[in-house]
């Protein structure tokens, strides 16, 4: 059985990752980290439901001792210490939180040298395949079709575009042999002026409890296709992010992504 350290444990995804565990026999939760100013801590980290027995601590290190593997749904301001932690006890970690800046992506690539660390930016089956199934499609379709990403989230979620819909589009800019950064289109208001050959656009929607949907869309002359994936429980990106935590523990340093995971 994996011993698993929960960074982000009072947050949605954090609860949600404590009942994954309970779904199953793979995992007993041995570490619960929330920020230094929660409310929660000190309290058993299951906050509403059966006590799990452990109690949600600031301190990283502490809540790592004893762990095989840690999954971190917090913050991303707080994700470069975490990672440091997990490097300084050598447990491997899987990131869910989005958003990162630089700091911590570079962070991440430090602790990679030591544990073997893998990114999500959305730990759900469906969506690494939706990926994938996005990069076919553009390596059949070429150039002809204007590529397109639309999301949509809960009224709380921070980040914009998400990041699933980001790494779509540096999936697909890879496929094209490109740099998304130099076609990625984030604003139109007013006279934008006609769409940039080769952009990839985005569109946001945020509103009420949209656990998250996004669309990869392929407009040509005369024809679209559209991949679709749509979240209606926060549960799959719990069972996924275990999923990826199992699959890392014994890895050897380095990165990794959820399309390791599922061998796509």
């Amino acid at each position: 059985m994996h011993r698993l350290t929960v960074f982000g444990v009072t947050g949605r995804m954090g609860q949600a990752v404590l009942r994954a565990v309970r779904e199953g026999g793979e995992f007993a939760v041995s570490g619960a980290v929330a920020s230094a100013g929660s409310a929660s801590l000190g309290r058993d980290a299951v906050l509403d439901g059966s006590a799990c027995g452990i109690r949600v601590s600031a301190d990283a290190a502490a809540a790592l001792r004893g762990a095989s593997v840690a999954l971190d749904f917090s913050a991303a301001a707080a994700v470069s210490d975490h990672a440091a932690a997990c490097a300084a006890a050598g447990v491997p970690l899987v990131v869910g939180t989005t958003g990162l800046e630089p700091r911590a992506l570079e962070a991440l690539r430090e602790a990679a040298a030591r544990v073997a660390v893998l990114v999500a930016p959305n730990t759900s089956i469906g969506v690494n395949l939706l990926e994938r199934l996005a990069v076919l499609a553009v390596r059949g379709l070429g150039q002809a079709f204007d590529v397109e990403i639309l999301e949509a989230h809960h009224r709380a979620k921070r980040d914009a575009p998400s990041g699933t819909a980001l790494r779509l589009g540096e999936a697909i800019a890879a496929a094209r042999g490109e740099r998304l950064a130099e076609h990625a289109l984030y604003e139109r208001h007013g006279d934008p002026g006609p769409r940039p050959d080769g952009a990839i656009g985005f569109a946001v929607v945020r509103g009420g409890d949209i656990v998250g949907e996004h669309t990869v869309l392929f407009a040509g002359d005369g024809e679209r296709i559209e991949l679709t994936h749509r979240a209606t429980d926060r549960m799959i990106f719990a069972r996924g992010a275990l999923r990826a935590a199992s699959w890392i523990v014994g890895r050897a340093p380095g990165l990794y992504r959820m399309q390791d995971v599922l061998g796509l």
